[in-house]
């Protein structure tokens, strides 16, 4: 992929993928840098996220990827040309158009990022970003966690699964106990992350597994996975447990993948509680977030994981090892000539 001061990069999805996608299923297309029109600015990407929520997107299904089209996400970049006065020449923002090198803003389309010492800008795509917000969302709106309780969390070493472990460290939960794909991402999560007990899930059933590691019951389960490991965590269940539904990604790129079979009479015997959630229903916790997270990162007390993949030509492959479980933390997509800190 060749890139000139004139041109402009976009990722297109050209074919729906019938299990796990493929770069076939994508096609870089170039065209002449746009230009602004009126009460817009063009923007200049700086940083791309690549989700898990992309790949559902990339189905028949409504509010999905259109085919032959630009692909949607979040991203920051760098006002470089304005025909508004409400956006200023030099600016970061935060936008929805990703999956490209240039996009077409109006003020409408962005959100002005606050800037926090010793706070790197990658932070606003993890952390601080819709990451984190699910994290934040799930544990202090969706699970109610309190002081002391256990928790498990599946896809621990994702970057929801990071951002869980580590913002329930502060919330003063107890037991804190995760699922992954290898031990070398186990090593970071008790080593770096504070979960107390992490499982390979590729060792043996989850039910087993999970018995061993949190073997007096959990008291609140974060599910990015689904599957056997939903089934497992609802035997494992404590009276008046909760469980948060994130995501799913177990069925993701199986189709026709059976629901997990679990004993429904525990739902109602151990007065459970299960409830999913969309992020952009709770954006009006953003500035919470802030004061929140903001204070331990500056003191050191809050980490960050993230992957960082350089060049916009490799978004693609970042996507895919993303879907293989290949990244630890969020993975972030950067421009490294043009990124600042």
């Amino acid at each position: 992929m060749t890139e000139t001061a004139h041109t402009a990069h976009t990722v297109h999805q050209i074919a729906r993928p019938h299990g796990f996608p493929t770069a076939e299923h994508f096609a870089f297309v170039e065209s002449a840098l746009p230009g602004p029109e009126a009460d817009s600015a063009l923007v200049e990407n700086l940083y791309w996220s690549v989700d898990p929520y992309h790949r559902e997107m990339m189905d028949d299904v409504p509010g999905g990827f259109a085919l032959d089209a630009p692909l949607e996400g979040r991203t920051l970049g760098r006002v470089i040309a304005s025909r508004t006065p409400r956006l200023t020449e030099g600016e970061i923002v935060f936008h929805r158009k990703g999956w490209r090198t240039h996009a077409v803003v109006t003020p409408e389309e962005i959100r002005r990022l606050p800037r926090f010492d010793g706070v790197p800008l990658t932070t606003f795509l993890s952390l601080l970003g819709g990451t984190g917000l699910t994290a934040y969302v799930g544990l202090t709106r969706i699970a109610r966690l309190q002081e002391g309780e256990d928790l498990f969390v599946s896809a621990a070493a994702g970057g929801v699964g990071t951002a869980t472990g580590r913002f329930a460290r502060l919330l003063g939960a107890g037991r804190l106990v995760g699922s992954t794909g290898s031990a070398a991402k186990a090593r970071h999560l008790t080593r770096e992350v504070g979960y107390d007990a992490v499982f390979d899930h590729h060792d043996g059933p989850a039910a087993d597994l999970l018995a061993k590691a949190a073997p007096d019951g959990i008291d609140v389960f974060v599910d990015n996975v689904g599957g056997e490991q939903l089934a497992a965590a609802v035997g494992a269940m404590r009276e008046f447990g909760r469980i948060v539904r994130v995501g799913t990604i177990s069925q993701y790129n199986i189709p026709g993948t059976p629901s997990p079979r679990f004993d429904h009479a525990d739902i109602v015997e151990k007065s459970l509680r299960m409830e999913g959630f969309l992020v952009r229903n709770y954006l009006e916790l953003q500035q919470e977030l802030y004061e929140f997270a903001v204070p331990h990162l500056q003191s050191g007390r809050l980490a960050l994981d993230e992957t960082v993949v350089d060049g916009f030509e490799h978004i693609v492959d970042a996507f895919l090892g993303m879907l293989r479980g290949e990244n630890t933390g969020k993975i972030i997509v950067r421009d490294r000539s043009r990124a600042c800190s």
